[in-house]
């Protein structure tokens, strides 16, 4: 039988304190909240390893590393609103929820919606609640939000939901480009947006968020 508690130590140890990690609260939330409740019974075994893992057909919890450091540059808040884009089964929310106020984990996959939200009231979540929409769209009808968490990599970040980050807000995507994506965060300051490179990750595509294709002459 795996020793569970064992694999989250293991995963803190190994992933996030030699990759830049430094975030107190990330590293003690990220050591207690069970990953492993929120994969299919068949990855239960590996639910720590330093991958992506592939929770219905072309959906992934993000691997932990990525991810840590996703949330780490968010620099999210105990009073913080956040926008967890493509939560799949909930994982993504249940981390958000301990380090922000109130979470909205959007998920497009209606079945996934109702998993996520299943599992995260099966581990006492209160603060997080799973919403059924597109992902391309955001989910306006809660915003605006103080972070913004796209789970997995995209081409770009459409304009609407840029338009729900409140003033002073973040928003942490991967962009994907012909090389090795890109770790980015957006701000907005006096209205504007602002835009960073942070560093090289690759994490599986989140689906509607290709770049239209143009005209060829």
């Amino acid at each position: 039988m795996t020793d569970f508690a064992a694999a989250r130590k293991q995963m803190v140890d190994s992933q996030l304190l030699p990759n830049r990690v430094t975030d107190a609260r990330l590293i003690e939330t990220m050591g207690a909240v069970a990953r492993e409740t929120f994969v299919p019974a068949a990855l239960r075994g590996v639910a720590y390893v330093d991958d992506d893992l592939q929770v219905a057909p072309g959906r992934y919890v993000m691997e932990p590393m990525v991810f840590a450091r996703l949330l780490q540059e968010a620099g999210v808040k105990k009073t913080d609103a956040v926008l967890d884009v493509g939560c799949a089964t909930g994982y993504s929310a249940a981390i958000l929820a301990r380090l922000a106020n109130v979470v909205v984990a959007l998920e497009e996959d209606e079945a996934l919606s109702e998993q996520a939200s299943a599992t995260l009231a099966s581990a006492d979540v209160v603060n997080a609640v799973a919403v059924t929409g597109r992902l391309s769209e955001g989910y306006a009808h809660q915003a605006p939000y103080d972070v913004i968490v796209l789970e997995g990599a995209v081409e770009h970040v459409p304009q609407r939901i840029l338009d729900q980050l409140a003033e002073g807000g973040r928003l942490v995507a991967v962009i994907a480009g012909r090389g090795i994506g890109k770790a980015v965060l957006f701000t907005r300051s006096g209205g504007v947006i602002g835009r960073r490179e942070l560093f090289d990750a690759s994490t599986p595509m989140l689906p509607g968020f290709a770049l239209e294709a143009g005209f060829v002459f």
